[in-house]
């Protein structure tokens, strides 16, 4: 998996391609970590280049939205395509990470 982070003054927004499953979910988590420590706990996880999802996965970024909640932010995702949404359903995660369509989209009200 790679990630790409940009930032703005709402947000930062971490980009991922590729898989984000066991292998990968350490640098997930790892990034949103860095971001919340360094002072931004609002964070858009854009994975409209993830092709595949694990649990593992889920659980990066869940455990990426505790963090973010605890520093008074929010963890958004963003561009989740067909196998994503199907795992955030099977998992009843989607009422938790309410996916939004685009990266603007996330960003929204911040």
């Amino acid at each position: 998996m790679e990630l790409e982070r940009t930032e703005s003054e709402r947000a930062v927004v971490l980009a991922a391609t590729g898989r984000l499953n066991l292998a990968s979910a350490p640098r997930m988590k790892a990034a949103v970590d860095d971001v919340v420590a360094g002072g931004q706990p609002h964070v858009v996880v854009d994975l409209t280049g993830v092709e595949f999802i694990d649990s593992s996965g889920l659980g990066a970024i869940i455990g990426g939205l505790k963090r973010a909640r605890q520093a008074g932010g929010d963890l958004r995702i963003a561009g989740a395509g067909e196998q994503v949404h199907t795992v955030l359903k099977l998992t009843n995660l989607d009422r938790i990470l309410r996916p939004f369509p685009t990266v603007e989209d996330a960003l929204g009200d911040w």
